[in-house]
């Protein structure tokens, strides 16, 4: 039993939460624990519920209700950390800390051990204002946090690519034209840098255009302008349509193997991925397969209602390796090379192949991408080519902000705003226009891996 004695009103609290209760008003830390009736209820909900992650047979269930709750969310009530979150991180710590680590870091919860969370929220030396969390003394040089003590002898174990050598690591950075960067994309950009720098490895800035009806030369520029404003420096630019030669002629060698052309319908063959059907197309002959390719890319009327599929796995419990489509016809012309195709790989089966074809080392991908990890090694292998390493970090979120580029280029569209570098946007350029200095934007996004 935890007490805590207040002498001058000679008064005895006892409890852990009851403490948290108190120490959360005491403080003084805005909406730690005061945060109105229905917060504030939700917070004292959450406190009842933690003791169960302590040990017994409701922990596992506990665990797995927690990971579901966290899914879309940051912290367990509102938008900022409270008593609760606190009360369940210390308490799992008593039972699994482990499991319960690992579903934190999955959900990206804010991340800190016993004696970090006080340090978070209380402050240092009993100062009251919160701490950030970040390598001491750390700067940003050219865009990346400089190692502490380091004299390039080579990098500490604190975060690791895995199977990293000094000299050899090659990594890419692979935005999308299709809109203007935004502060999503911003730290998989400096995050690339980062590790580039430390490895004394290499950077490709690569442009993943194959999706022409989407894409346009303004959003390459514009790219560009930025991956320069933040300092980013690269060893060459490659675009992903300079192999689409290569991928053509690897497609047409997994017809012969591995893959099927299907004129299932969009919305059937969606259906039919859910449920795990398989395709009435999923046992074509070779030569059938090669005849509706042909279709496909001469553009012809049947060739639009097809597209190439992988034959992977249709029971498979990853949605993602559910024979997924390589190749999609489309008619429009690219903004690079004119209306030479009129089919175009998807970003699932172009990746891979060109991280493999330019030496990529590491591939970086952020969590969104986590369950079609399994799919970019699949394909790989399918394919014959070497291994990538993928190292995966969390996806930036932002609360009360669109970062998805559709929404966004609807605002754009329809005249909501001025443009992509509108100063409402979360572009890098609506950004810089709002008044913010591009050295915090870089030290901002960096400090997000630090936590």
């Amino acid at each position: 039993m935890f007490r805590f004695l207040l002498p001058l009103f000679r008064l005895e609290l006892r409890g852990v939460f009851v403490l948290l209760r108190y120490i959360g008003l005491a403080s003084g830390i805005p909406n730690f624990y005061d945060r109105g009736a229905f917060e504030s209820s939700q917070i004292d909900e959450w406190l009842d519920y933690a003791p169960i992650l302590s040990s017994g047979s409701e922990f596992e269930n506990a665990c797995k209700y927690i990971d579901s709750f966290l899914e879309k969310r940051t912290f367990l009530v509102g938008h900022s950390l409270s008593t609760a979150d606190i009360a369940i991180w210390n308490w799992g710590e008593m039972g699994k800390p482990e499991e319960v680590k690992e579903i934190y870091k999955s959900c990206s919860l804010v991340q800190f051990n016993y004696s970090r969370s006080h340090q978070h929220i209380f402050g240092k030396k009993g100062s009251g204002k919160p701490v950030v969390a970040k390598p001491k003394g750390a700067q940003v040089v050219n865009g990346a946090i400089p190692e502490k003590g380091k004299t390039g002898t080579g990098p500490s174990s604190e975060v690791d690519l895995p199977g990293a050598e000094i000299g050899k690591v090659r990594l890419r950075f692979a935005p999308e034209p299709s809109g203007f960067l935004h502060i999503g994309h911003l730290k998989a950009a400096l995050l690339n840098q980062y590790f580039a720098q430390r490895y004394q490895g290499q950077l490709i800035l690569r442009f993943d255009d194959t999706n022409p009806a989407k894409e346009s030369s303004e959003f390459v520029e514009n790219l560009m302008k930025d991956v320069e404003t933040l300092g980013v420096k690269y060893v060459a630019i490659t675009h992903t349509s300079d192999y689409f030669p290569q991928l053509m002629e690897m497609a047409e060698k997994l017809i012969r193997e591995k893959a099927y052309v299907d004129d299932t319908p969009q919305e059937q063959m969606r259906k039919e991925r859910m449920d795990g059907i398989e395709s009435k197309c999923r046992n074509n002959t070779i030569e059938e397969n090669l005849k509706l390719w042909k279709e496909m890319i001469a553009g012809s009327e049947r060739g639009l209602k097809c597209c190439l599929r992988g034959k992977l796995d249709m029971q498979d419990p990853n949605k993602s390796l559910r024979d997924p489509v390589y190749y999609r016809s489309n008619p429009v012309p690219h903004h690079r090379i004119g209306a030479k195709y009129k089919i175009y790989p998807t970003y699932d089966f172009a990746c891979p192949f060109v991280d493999a074809l330019e030496g990529i080392t590491h591939a970086l991908r952020s969590s969104e991408y986590h369950d079609r990890n399994a799919q970019y090694e699949r394909i790989l292998q399918d394919m014959g080519l070497r291994k990538v390493n993928i190292y995966e970090f969390s996806r930036l979120n932002m609360v009360y902000t669109l970062l998805s580029k559709r929404n966004l280029r609807w605002f754009v569209e329809n005249g909501k705003v001025e443009g992509w570098d509108d100063p409402r946007f979360p572009t890098a350029q609506g950004i810089v226009r709002r008044g913010l200095k591009i050295e915090a934007l870089v030290q901002f996004i960096l400090e997000q891996h630090a936590l």
